[in-house]
């Protein structure tokens, strides 16, 4: 069965908490200089953000 718009909605919400939480994590590590692990962790919160758009989408295109 496939997901539900609430289920996509759902997940959508706790997507953006992680990419959040690693965001965070990212600039302390900038500050920190541990530049190495702030550029990964940076790039990872990008590819996050950019999942999460398209969940956000597809849950949004479900509720039609």
């Amino acid at each position: 069965m496939p997901a539900s718009p609430a289920e996509l909605s759902s997940l959508s919400t706790a997507l953006g908490d992680l990419t959040e939480r690693i965001g965070a994590i990212a600039t302390r590590a900038a500050a920190a200089h541990d530049d190495d692990a702030a550029a990964e962790l940076f790039a990872v919160e990008r590819a996050l953000t950019g999942a999460g758009r398209r969940l956000a989408r597809l849950a949004s295109s479900r509720r039609r």
